[in-house]
């Protein structure tokens, strides 16, 4: 199956970064006290490059980072 998008490797690694403890499901009931309707399978799936993403929803994974839309969007080069 080919990516359908390019936010959800970056999305893992600075979910990682933060805590073993924040996990997917805590991804998702952040998302959703945002008012984002996404499960944490959802959120394995955009992970995993299986799901696209919307704006309102990389609006909102912009917000929980604390960094910008653009930085989600940025390939790594390594």
């Amino acid at each position: 199956m080919s990516n359908k998008n390019i936010a959800g490797a970056k999305l893992k690694q600075l979910r990682q970064n933060i805590s073993p403890r924040f996990t997917q499901r805590v991804l998702a009931e952040q998302l959703q006290l945002m008012g984002i309707d996404v499960g944490k399978n959802q959120v394995q799936e955009i992970e995993s490059g299986k799901r696209k993403i919307s704006d309102i929803e990389l609006k909102a994974l912009a917000n929980i980072f604390h960094i910008t839309a653009d930085a989600l969007l940025e390939e790594d080069t390594e």
